[in-house]
């Protein structure tokens, strides 16, 4: 078990909090969703409440090393001023300038400070000026980082999965080293529910390729007692047992890989659900998802799909017999969603299983959604209350559904 924030005597202390503040901009620099911004107000109350002094640091987009004005995290520090009620200090231009080190020093307890954009530094990703791995570089960035700090609290779980300065690096450098409120209750939720599972323990994934879930699937098979399968992936374990899928999106090569899952998953007593049926079409434009007035749209009576026509959401046979299994769970995790739900027309499949979920939860299941779309699916379906868990981190809940050690949870102290 890692320390948490409660066994970290923070009082009189400046404590560095590293939170995950990539919000979406629009053109003018407006903050579009302020839901990261929001999740990390527990741990930040939690620090004022016990007389810290709070440096939070973060990134935001992929300026690649290099000062970028429009991913400065300046518009940042007034939202969560708002959502705070108390002012949030900024120093523009540099994380680790004299002037940001000099804000941090002067820093009372029960203010805040936010520093510039990390990622400004090529050193954060572990790189040297040239873009070369330098790990020298980094260890001296984090170093620097960690000067200004006494504690360094982890509250940013979307970027766990990587040994950045800020997230693994910076933990040698400070005395007290744990996990925020965020990051507490990500761990709590993912590891009950791959450790100590109430059964039924069903897992769905979704998106466009096998290659990017094989790990998850092979872990999870030695877990859950059900895997459903939708999304584009589904199409190449449907040809890899020689079913015609047309025009669907299939990873040739990984045929046999499937073919080999599907036989781990009967050896295992795994029940290994794919689409009974499809959702068709003849044409969509990929490049900016939309289907053509001319296009023809049909639901398939079996999980063939015709030749010229490709699958793009799960039918009403597979929503039946899908929503059957979830509503029987104990345990549900979702990572992926079934069809090209951002389409309206294709998103029946991905909405109602979500209404599943929630139902499930209403009776008792723990339920826990990862990843950018399955979250967005959530919400299409209006059920995001209704559910358990909402996982902050894309790829860093993919990569714990994997079995991975996260570099970021590793790093920090035991208790």
């Amino acid at each position: 078990m890692k320390k948490t924030l409660k066994d970290i005597d923070v009082k009189g202390k400046k404590v560095l909090v590293r939170v995950d503040y990539n919000v979406p901009l629009d053109s003018d620099l407006n903050i579009t969703n302020d839901k990261r911004i929001a999740a990390t107000l527990p741990t930040i109350k939690y620090l004022l409440d016990n007389d810290a002094a709070i440096i939070l640091i973060s990134h935001l987009g992929r300026p690649k090393g290099k000062a970028v004005p429009e991913m400065s995290l300046k518009p940042v520090a007034p939202k969560l001023a708002e959502l705070l009620g108390k002012p949030v200090k900024f120093v523009e231009g540099d994380c680790i300038s004299a002037d940001s080190k000099k804000a941090a020093a002067d820093l009372k307890p029960g203010e805040i400070l936010l520093l510039e954009n990390l990622r400004f530094h090529p050193e954060e990703e572990g790189k040297n000026a040239a873009g070369e791995k330098d790990k020298a570089a980094m260890d001296a960035f984090a170093k620097q980082l960690a000067s200004m700090g006494e504690v360094f609290v982890q509250d940013a779980f979307g970027t766990v999965h990587r040994a950045h300065a800020s997230t693994a690096g910076i933990v040698k450098y400070v005395k007290d080293a744990c996990a925020g409120f965020l990051v507490e209750k990500e761990l709590k939720f993912l590891g009950e529910a791959l450790d100590n599972p109430a059964r039924p323990f069903v897992a769905i994934l979704g998106g466009a390729k096998v290659s990017d879930k094989i790990n998850v699937i092979e872990n999870l098979l030695t877990k859950v007692n059900a895997i459903i399968i939708g999304g584009a992936m589904a199409y190449t374990f449907l040809k890899s047992q020689g079913v015609s899928t047309g025009r669907s999106l299939v990873e040739d090569d990984k045929l046999d890989l499937a073919s080999d899952i599907l036989k781990k998953a009967k050896e295992k007593k795994v029940d290994f659900l794919l689409p009974l049926d499809h959702v068709i079409v003849d044409k969509l434009n990929f490049s900016d998802m939309t289907v053509p007035a001319d296009a023809k749209i049909d639901t398939t009576n079996d999980d063939t799909v015709p030749f010229g026509f490709m699958g793009v959401d799960v039918g009403p046979k597979s929503i039946e017999k899908f929503s059957s299994v979830v509503k029987s769970a104990k345990t549900i995790v979702w990572n992926g969603p079934l069809g090209i739900f951002e389409i309206d027309s294709f998103s029946k499949g991905t909405v109602e299983l979500a209404k599943a979920v929630a139902d499930a939860t209403d009776n008792g299941a723990v339920s826990v959604v990862g990843g950018g779309d399955s979250v967005s699916a959530v919400k299409k379906a209006g059920v995001d209350k209704r559910i358990t868990h909402i996982s902050t981190g894309g790829g860093a809940s993919l990569e714990f559904l994997e079995g991975k050690e996260l570099p970021g949870i590793a790093a920090l102290q035991d208790k």
